[in-house]
């Protein structure tokens, strides 16, 4: 499935032409830093010279997992389904950045444990309820995790085909920094001592003990493993859709902002598997989960804002989404020495 989407190659010429019109502004060439390098991407990403970061839209991911019940959370499963109870009623952090920023939320349940009431705006992705302990199996079937890969790339393609034009991505799932853990570790051989961080409030004393769970399960499955494949083995439900929201969304020519620890893991398996999803993608933050770096760093990439976030459900990207607000403003707006007949350095 992973390879199922086509993703448009970016267009040289275009970002040329941007590059240009970006360096005639009237400011020094590369005085907005990573403002001029986002608009160029967005430019790029929707092959536009006028590109938009509105209407956006947060898809926002919920599943449970099986491992929980090895211990490796401080919190209990049904916290994911009361969580996304709190997203319908619209009380969490998330609710609370999305309405400042006029940005709208799809709650998904992609795979939570607990039972939810039918709500006008709850999507499910109806594949299973929370995956197996990955302890003892694989946390999905080849075929679950395939539906869920399906169900985020369909749920991305259809938002933009009804106008969205910047897909953000967050998660709630009680134990799936566990699950974010193992995949990185399994895709691209990160040691699990160093990715492994207190998630939802675990003391020092909890990550080791997490840290030598993880490192017990992934010996269930040692060496790398291809990123779906990794899915499967690790889950969860809602990591696999954020894979396939990122390719759906590349494939449809929007830019995907990725939140913190989770979904960066979610961005990893998805540009490990299609790298030529790189250009499509944004991460809005570096989390303070310890992981997150590694994973930056292992991409080779740089976060447009650091503010010592780790709580997930989009948070981060939802207050970094008016840098590209502003990105696109300053190309599309902000006059050239030319029109303002202001001189430029040489006069």
């Amino acid at each position: 499935m992973l390879e199922d989407y086509k993703i448009k190659a970016i267009d040289v010429a275009l970002l040329s032409r941007v590059n240009h019109q970006i360096d005639i502004k009237t400011k020094p060439p590369g005085s907005l830093g990573q403002i001029e390098k986002l608009a160029l991407q967005m430019a790029g990403a929707q092959s536009s010279e006028n590109p938009s970061a509105d209407p956006a839209r947060l898809l926002l991911f919920a599943g449970d997992h099986g491992l929980v019940e090895e211990g490796v959370s401080a919190w209990p499963s049904e916290v994911t389904a009361q969580m996304v109870l709190n997203f319908l009623a619209g009380g969490a952090a998330a609710n609370v950045f999305a309405r400042t920023n006029g940005i709208d939320i799809s709650i998904v349940d992609a795979g939570v444990a607990g039972e939810l009431p039918d709500h006008p705006d709850l999507l499910r992705a109806g594949i299973r309820k929370g995956t197996r302990n990955a302890m003892h199996e694989d946390a999905l079937t080849a075929e679950e995790a395939s539906s869920a890969l399906n169900f985020g790339a369909e749920l991305a393609a259809k938002a933009v085909a009804d106008g969205t034009k910047t897909i953000a991505l967050g998660e709630m799932g009680i134990g799936n920094t566990s699950s974010a853990t193992l995949l990185v570790h399994a895709i691209d051989g990160l040691p699990i001592d160093t990715l492994t961080g207190p998630g939802a409030g675990l003391d020092a004393e909890g990550v080791s003990r997490k840290a030598g769970i993880l490192k017990k399960v992934a010996s269930r499955r040692p060496g790398k493993l291809h990123p779906q494949d990794a899915l499967a083995a690790y889950g969860g439900l809602e990591i696999a859709a954020m894979v396939g929201a990122l390719i759906g969304a590349a494939s449809a020519g929007v830019i995907v902002l990725v939140d913190g620890f989770i979904a960066s893991a979610a961005a990893m398996v998805g540009i490990r598997a299609r790298p030529e999803v790189l250009p499509y993608t944004v991460f809005a933050h570096r989390s303070k989960e310890p992981g997150h770096r590694l994973i930056i760093d292992a991409l080779g990439i740089e976060p447009l804002i650091d503010l010592e976030l780790r709580l997930g459900e989009g948070s981060g990207a939802l207050l970094a989404f008016p840098l590209l607000r502003n990105a696109c403003a300053m190309l599309n707006e902000m006059a050239t020495f030319e029109s303002a007949g202001v001189s430029d350095k040489t006069g």
